[in-house]
């Protein structure tokens, strides 16, 4: 697997033979829906966090544990051996009673067992147990949103890295026709020159600006490079003839109002501080639980007998009952001092949700402005280009009738390719502002862009473990009586995604 994947990243910075020869062969275009489709499935980031989620969800099973018996087994087995010295005999008093005994023999052997088994079943935690499984709730409720957050970047980086490259490409093809253009413009200028039409300063200026096209191709070569490789690694696999990504527009809000309000639904920083509050807040209740009385109930079943010779007919057997109340009285002022911190705590996260919340609205209106920033610059470097190309087509034909000089003739079209290259990097810049807000607003998610693709669900895993080994039918009464002062988890719901994907761009 580890030379597969070398392989692939050596791929993406081979030379420039090798990238003109794949351009060549005909392949199926891929689309920005196929890339996070194959992120979604394969990225390792969004695999570790879907497996740190499944450990988070056994806290659930863990805690739930505190209502659920307890049994054990315990085997033991004896030996004794007493040895008297020959010379002792008859001045040993060996069992105690002022005699000294006469021994038949000098040795004596006893082999003995014990075997015991044990049950102990809680009753009533006093909410300790239902204050745990409360926290282990709100804990796997942060988890998803933490999970939904990682997804959000990594499909930002799928999406970062697809415009990467369809930019880079772009940048390269205008690099390549400026080259031409140039190359073009340089035979002109010396077959001018021979015919004594222009001077050789004409020409020297035609062979600096093909020089510096030149170098400008290898600079984007190695760009698209660069770009390649951050595509495999997010993705999984090196570019191919990429489609043209699809409009954003039908998930964008229609205004920063409605993107503030979606936000505070949707953003999975929000949502995962306000479930840590939560969490919290059960925690303050689990610490005054350590206040409340707790009952429990054990038995033991025993059996203790001779091994050698082994005779089970002669056992003795021991069964015990017993049902404890446990009511703490006095800690030398540690519950409370427990209680004071969980409750500290629980401020701290609530404070931290309005942090939350700035950050988000922070965030969100900077990338809200520079949305609107690039769709004007697009507008602009559209107008732009209009302009330069006609205006170097003017250029041209006016220094074929002696109005306009060579340096006329290279400014112009230095200006056209810049404008070319503005133009695509406004509408890169533009995709991407997009793909930000919709971080920001929590719907840069697989199920609002790759619908028909099958979702990871993180609830299924949880639900499965609702009723495992170990499960109890009589813990579900239990919870209800433990959890009556005890706050009970609350799961905001989530906006539902679109019914169809968004309509490609044209």
């Amino acid at each position: 697997m580890l030379n597969c994947r070398r392989g692939a990243f050596l791929a993406t910075v081979s030379g420039m033979g090798l990238m003109l020869a794949a351009a060549a062969a005909p392949a199926l275009a891929e689309t920005l829906a196929d890339a996070i489709a194959l992120a979604y499935d394969s990225n390792p980031t969004l695999q570790a966090q879907r497996a740190t989620q499944r450990a988070l969800d056994e806290n659930w099973v863990q805690a739930r544990a505190g209502y659920r018996p307890s049994v054990s087994a315990q085997a033991q087995a004896n030996y004794q051996e007493s040895r008297t010295p020959a010379k002792a005999r008859g001045l040993i008093d060996t069992n105690g009673d002022g005699i000294p005994d006469t021994l038949a023999s000098g040795r004596s052997v006893v082999e003995s067992g014990v075997l015991a088994l044990s049950i102990s079943q809680p009753v009533y935690t006093g909410g300790r147990v239902a204050a745990a499984v409360s926290a282990a709730e709100a804990d796997i409720l942060t988890g998803r949103e933490n999970l939904r957050r990682v997804e959000s970047q990594v499909l930002g980086q799928v999406v970062q890295a697809y415009v990467d490259v369809r930019r880079d490409q772009e940048a390269l093809r205008i690099r390549n026709e400026d080259l031409v253009v140039l190359q073009k413009q340089l035979d002109e200028s010396r077959a001018r020159f021979d015919v004594g039409e222009i001077t050789r300063t004409d020409v020297a200026q035609s062979e600096a600006r093909l020089a510096a096209s030149q170098a400008a191709v290898q600079s984007a070569q190695a760009q698209l490079a660069v770009s390649r490789s951050n595509y495999a690694a997010v993705v999984g696999q090196n570019p191919g003839d990429l489609a043209p990504e699809p409009s954003l527009v039908g998930l964008l809000p229609a205004d920063v109002d409605k993107a503030y309000d979606i936000a505070e639904r949707d953003n999975g920083q929000i949502r995962a501080a306000q479930y840590t509050e939560q969490a919290s807040k059960a925690r303050v209740a689990a610490a005054r639980a350590e206040r409340m009385p707790s009952l429990s109930v054990r038995g033991t079943l025993g059996y203790s007998g001779d091994i050698a010779p082994l005779n089970t007919d002669q056992y003795s057997r021991n069964v015990t009952g017993v049902a404890v109340v446990t009511v703490p009285l006095f800690t030398g002022g540690l519950t409370s001092s427990r209680v004071r911190a969980a409750i500290e705590r629980n401020n701290a996260d609530r404070i931290n949700i309005e942090t939350a919340r700035r950050t988000v609205r922070q965030n969100l209106t900077q990338a809200w402005s520079t949305l609107l920033a690039a769709r004007s610059n697009i507008t602009s470097t559209d107008e732009q280009v209009r302009a330069a190309r006609i205006a170097a087509e003017g250029v041209h034909q006016e220094q074929q009738v002696g109005l306009r000089t060579t340096i006329d003739v290279l400014n112009a079209e230095q200006e056209l390719r810049a404008a070319e290259l503005s133009q695509v990097a406004a509408r890169h810049d533009e995709y991407v502002a997009a793909a930000t807000v919709l971080i920001q607003v929590g719907r840069l998610q697989a199920d609002y862009l790759t619908p028909s693709v099958p979702r990871y669900d993180a609830r299924a895993n949880f639900n499965s473990l609702r009723i495992t080994w170990g499960w109890v039918p009589w813990e579900e009464p239990m919870a209800l009586v433990d959890s009556v002062t005890v706050p009970k988890t609350k799961e905001k719901p989530l906006d539902p995604p679109p019914a169809a994907p968004a309509a490609p761009k044209k």
